[in-house]
């Protein structure tokens, strides 16, 4: 089962940008990625390094999860991002998962593994070969979350962008057949034009309706959609709980089903009523 801490909303925001590092203490997002990657300019990767860990240990980020995206080990700064991490985090700052770039076998988790111990990694899924190698990659022992990496996945399969995400079905459903299977969080990759709402509302949709826990995020912008969208409604919280109780009211009775609005309750539709009221306190719990 994928774990019940609501990752409904996942921003990323760059970890040079003091002013944004210091504007996300006060948003609505679940989680959090400092990105030391691709929102960094080459010249800032350094400094960035610094700047990420200083606002880490000083900064009130609240429930939110920690997630730091560090640059690819075949760069370089990969090995002095992980080693400043693994140091950061002996020194007591809190940092929830480590996220690793393009990953494409389990010997990608193990190298940063080997750096960083004890804080569990994340896999950005963004090629060909993770695609292929998905399920391999989830059953990894310190992977805790997976992340689409849609952009560079539709750049690496030459693929024109249609809204329906037609061209990345094959390898969306790789990757969420995989995390589900080794019960590993996965969020769905991000939606480019940050202007344009219904847009997003349609693919956070798709995502939530394909069994996605959440959306990553490119502007604070997005997040009321994306949390709207990965909550469960007022109707769906209405129907577990009218499932669980008409369930136990017809095992009081000696019967194995009941029936609610005309379908046919079985167990395993309590296992999910169940897993929904969790989800939906969870997310009350963040707001208190």
């Amino acid at each position: 089962m994928t774990a019940a801490r609501p990752t409904r909303s996942v921003l990323y925001i760059p970890g040079s940008k003091e002013r944004a590092l210091e504007k996300a203490t006060g948003l609505a997002c679940d989680a959090i990625i400092f990105d030391l990657e691709d929102a960094v300019a080459v010249d800032e990767k350094v400094n960035a390094r610094a700047i990420l860990i200083k606002a880490l240990r000083e900064a009130d980020f609240g429930a939110r999860m920690r997630i730091v995206r560090i640059n690819g080990l075949d760069s370089d700064w990969g090995r002095e991002d992980a080693l400043a991490m693994a140091a950061a985090l002996k020194d007591g700052v809190k940092i929830d998962a480590v996220l690793i770039p393009k990953v494409s076998t389990k010997s990608d988790l193990d190298a940063v593994a080997n750096l960083i111990p004890a804080v569990p990694l994340w896999a950005m899924m963004e090629t060909a070969l993770g695609m292929l190698n998905a399920a391999d990659i989830a059953a990894h022992p310190r992977l805790e979350g997976m992340v689409m990496g849609t952009n560079d996945l539709a750049k690496e399969l030459q693929c024109r962008f249609r809204a329906d995400r037609l061209p990345l079905q094959t390898g969306l459903g790789l990757c969420l057949l995989a995390a589900k299977a080794f019960g590993k969080i996965i969020v769905d990759g991000v939606y480019n034009a940050f202007k344009d709402d219904a847009g997003l509302k349609a693919e956070c949709d798709q995502g939530r309706d394909m069994g996605f826990d959440g959306k990553t995020l490119i502007h604070p912008a997005q997040l009321d959609i994306a949390n709207a969208a990965f909550a469960p409604s007022e109707a769906e919280i209405d129907l577990a709980r009218r499932q669980i109780a008409a369930f136990d009211a017809a095992q009081a009775e000696g019967q194995g089903v009941a029936v609610v609005d005309g379908k046919i309750v079985e167990n395993l539709h309590i296992v999910t009523a169940r897993q929904v009221l969790a989800k939906a306190e969870a997310i009350a719990a963040l707001a208190s």
